[in-house]
Order: C-alpha cells, then sequence, then structure tokens
C-alpha cells in the first residue's frame, strides 16, 4: 500500500490595493473625514459590524473557507488509510469430487476419498510501512491546515479591503451630501440676491449648473456604498447577514509603531504560508522514509489444514519476492529529489516572507507621508479658503468664478484626503497580511 501524494486546492482572495507597509505618525488636526458609519444607516434597526466582526463572520461563514477547510478532513481521512494493516485471506478447497460418477457420492467416498483443505494467509509487512505511512500521511495534514491557515489569511485580507472600501464610500456620501446641502444654501442666496438686483440672471444659472455636480456626487457615492456593501456581503456569507447591515468603524487616521526589522521577525514566526513550505521539507522526508519502506519485500504466511482419508495434516507455507530487479528504486530516487525541492521551496517562501514586509512597510510610510501632509494644514486651508470666499461672495466682495473655483479646491482637497486616507489604511491591512497576524509589534 503506498501513500498517494495529496494536492490541495488553494483559496484564492484577489484584492486590488495601491497599498502596503510602514509608519510614521504625523501631527494629527482635528478634522474628522467623516461622522461614524452609523450616522448613513438608512434603516436605524439595520445590523452595524465592525471590521473584527466582519472577519469572524467570513471565517465562519465564507463558502469558499468552509470547502478549503474539508481538505483537512480529507487528509485525515487518509492519515485512517494510511494506518490499515493487511486483511488476512481465507483459502478453501474441496478436491476429487466425483461430479462425473455421481452414483460415487456417499458419506464414506467422501471421507476417505476426497479431500478439502481449509486455510488463513497473512502479509506480514516489512520495514515499518504502517508506521511510515502514518507518518506521511499525518504530515500532509499539517501541511494542509497550515495552507488552510494562509486562506484564512488571504480571506481577512479580502475582507478589511472591501470594508474600507465600504467606509470611504461612506466617507464620500457624507462629503457630497454636506456639499450639496451647503451649496443649496448659496442657491438660495443667490436667488434673493438676483432678485434684489445684486446679480445677474448669467451669474444664477451659472451657480444652479453647478448643483448638477453635487447631485451627480451624492448618487455615484450611494452606488460605491451600495455595491461595496454587496460585494462585502458575499465575502462574508451571502446567507449569514441581512441585506440591509450596515459597518460600523472609524475612518481615521491609525497611527502604527515598529520598524522593518521587528515585521520581518514577527512575518517569520506567524506566516503559515511560510510554515506550510517548512511542513512541506518534513513531509518530503516522510515520503522518502515510506519509499525506502516499500522497497523491502513483504512476507506472505499461510496455515493450511488438510482432511483427506484417515489423514489430517497442518501445513505451514512462506512466501517474498527476492529483491532483484524491483527494489524501488525510482521512487526512493524521485522522493529524494522531491526533499531538495521542498527545501528550494522554502528558501524561497523564506525569502518571499522578508520581501513582502519590506514592501508593505515601504508602501505604508509612503501613504503615512501623503496622510501626514493633509493634516498637517491642507484640510484647514482648503475649509478656511471656502468659507471666506462664500462669505464674501454672499456680500458682494468676491467674483462668482472666485467663489466656484474655491469650492472646487476644498471639494476636491477633500476628495483626495479620503483617498489617501483609504490607501493609508489599505496599506495598513497589507502589513497585517504580510507580516501574517492582525496584532503587529
Amino acid at each position: 500500500m503506498r501513500l498517494q501524494r495529496l494536492r490541495f486546492p488553494f483559496l484564492l482572495v484577489t484584492v486590488y490595493v495601491s497599498a502596503a507597509a510602514g509608519a510614521q505618525s504625523p501631527p494629527a488636526p482635528s478634522q474628522t473625514p467623516s461622522p461614524p458609519a452609523q450616522a448613513l444607516t438608512q434603516n436605524p434597526a439595520a445590523v452595524t459590524i465592525s471590521l473584527d466582526d466582519a472577519i469572524q463572520m467570513a471565517l465562519r461563514h465564507n463558502h469558499n473557507m468552509l470547502a478549503a477547510r474539508t481538505t483537512i478532513q480529507q487528509s485525515e481521512a487518509e492519515e485512517t488509510t494510511a494506518n490499515l494493516r493487511p486483511n488476512p485471506a481465507i483459502l478453501g478447497d474441496w478436491q476429487f469430487l466425483p461430479i462425473f460418477q455421481p452414483s460415487q457420492f456417499s458419506a464414506d467416498y467422501l471421507d476417505n476419498t476426497a479431500q478439502f483443505d481449509l486455510g488463513v494467509s497473512y502479509l506480514f509487512e516489512r520495514g515499518k510501512k504502517r508506521q511510515h505511512r502514518l507518518r506521511a500521511a499525518r504530515d500532509l495534514t499539517a501541511v494542509t491546515r497550515s495552507q488552510v491557515a494562509d486562506n484564512e489569511r488571504s480571506l481577512a485580507f479580502g475582507v478589511s479591503t472591501q470594508f474600507i472600501n465600504v467606509e470611504l464610500a461612506e466617507s464620500t456620501l457624507a462629503l457630497a451630501r454636506e456639499d450639496l446641502n451647503s451649496f443649496q444654501n448659496t442657491v438660495d442666496i443667490s436667488e434673493a440676491r438676483y432678485k434684489a438686483g445684486d446679480i445677474g440672471e448669467d451669474d444664477l444659472l451659472k451657480i444652479k449648473l453647478q448643483m448638477l455636480q453635487f447631485q451627480t456626487d451624492v448618487s455615484a457615492a450611494q452606488l460605491a456604498r451600495v455595491q461595496g456593501l454587496s460585494d462585502l456581503r458575499q465575502l462574508l456569507g451571502y446567507e449569514s447577514i441581512a441585506p440591509d447591515y450596515d459597518v460600523a468603524g472609524a475612518f481615521d487616521y491609525q497611527p502604527v509603531k515598529g520598524n522593518v526589522d521587528d515585521f520581518q521577525a514577527k512575518a517569520l514566526q506567524s506566516r503559515p504560508d511560510l510554515r506550510a513550505a517548512q511542513q512541506g521539507v518534513t513531509a518530503a522526508d516522510s515520503q522518502h522514509a515510506l519509499q525506502q519502506a516499500i522497497g523491502k519485500r513483504d512476507v506472505t504466511a499461510e496455515i493450511n489444514y488438510t482432511h483427506i482419508g484417515y489423514l489430517n495434516d497442518v501445513s505451514l507455507f512462506g512466501q517474498m519476492q527476492m529483491p532483484i530487479f524491483d527494489r524501488n528504486q525510482g521512487e526512493i530516487a524521485r522522493a529524494g529529489f522531491a526533499i531538495t525541492q521542498a527545501q528550494e521551496q522554502e528558501r524561497f517562501a523564506n525569502g518571499q516572507v522578508l520581501t513582502d514586509v519590506r514592501d508593505a512597510f515601504e508602501n505604508l510610510r509612503t501613504n503615512d507621508q501623503v496622510v501626514g501632509l493633509y493634516r498637517s494644514g491642507y484640510l484647514n486651508d482648503a475649509q478656511q479658503s471656502r468659507d471666506i470666499s462664500e462669505y464674501a461672495y454672499r456680500h458682494g466682495a468676491a467674483s462668482l468664478l472666485d467663489f466656484l473655483d474655491a469650492e472646487r479646491s476644498y471639494r476636491s482637497i477633500q476628495l483626495a484626503y479620503r483617498q489617501a486616507l483609504a490607501s493609508y489604511l489599505l496599506a495598513l491591512e497589507q502589513l497585517r497580511q504580510a507580516v501574517g497576524t492582525r496584532s503587529l509589534p
């Protein structure tokens, strides 16, 4: 009996981000990008979930994840198969029966002339084949568990990415509604000024046409939010949560401490894909030992009881192949090369972990610097510039073009800041994925 090499399906969670790694903490001003997510919930009775809740829900209910976990159970079933002993064989025969002379059938003939045999044979495995099969199966199960854990790591990253996308959509929606309400007040004031003769009809029409942009922003943000929640629901397990749920999280800057060496050291301890590669070397060693054991020839022993006439005899038999030609040389050699293959794969995985962490750290640090620029004063400057221009326009001290330009600059800065903050948070999640744990050192 040979233990077959198992193949394990991988759960692939593909996400697209512009982010990944490291962190400096610039001074944080008082602005926050958006009100809490609950403020955007249309149904006050809807279920709200945090990021940690979403990850745990996905790990429990995501169908791809549940399917991947069955590979562990399949591998454990292989352990049961590997530990089975050969079945004994029962032998029997009845000879010299007078089939073509039925008239001779009698109890005396059967007792004195016919012969019958009854025996048992058993295959004795040499080289501790069963123990080696079991060891190899258990090592493959260990590899499978680590591969499933790596699938969980990828799933958690996918959920985090989609969760942040929803937070970005809700923050953008809040900004769009705020801008729309603010500009509506400007339109009302402009209509009053037009009726009073302070501005011309052309300026009033330009202001009303500008409303289209704000209304379009609200519609686009609403669509992004609905689609983001729908995509996140698919990752959580479609049936596991009501369709009118919402997310609850602080879409805000989260400073990170630590250096790349600390993160790399943590990743070498935590990354399940590296652990799977290391266990793959152990599994390859076990397969090599199993193939060497298979090269040992087994012995078949048999004991027979024979009755013929007045004789009652017991016979003993033994059989073993002579290992002249086939000594399992090919499989032993192949398993030896497989050890080298597993060792090279482990070295590659080790380097990949270090590379992933460094890339993620540098990406996070770059995004941290970008967010820091906005928080260092540009947000306040854009806000003040718009407020001043709006006040001056309402009192006739600024032109319409100056006011609209300040409005566009404010909106552009606010949207860019939210995009930069989302990129930073995605980079933080990518660093967590690269390290292999959500608890960074």
